[in-house]
């Protein structure tokens, strides 16, 4: 539950930097959120949440 509400915390604020910095339009902001809440509704979407676990427990096994 937390890397998740943490991933969308980091992704909103991707989004919120290119869109103050790098000139993206809100109405492409809203079309790629309208994606992302569609393909969570979608079959594809355990296979999605299972490959962002992986990444995390990877990048969670890190040591620098």
């Amino acid at each position: 539950m937390i890397l998740s509400i943490s991933g969308v915390i980091l992704l909103g604020v991707i989004v919120f930097l290119f869109f103050r910095k790098d000139g993206l339009k809100a109405s492409h902001a809203l079309i790629c959120a309208l994606f992302g809440f569609y393909l969570a509704g979608s079959a594809i979407a355990p296979s999605i949440k299972a490959g962002g676990a992986s990444l995390a427990s990877l990048l969670g096994g890190l040591r620098i």
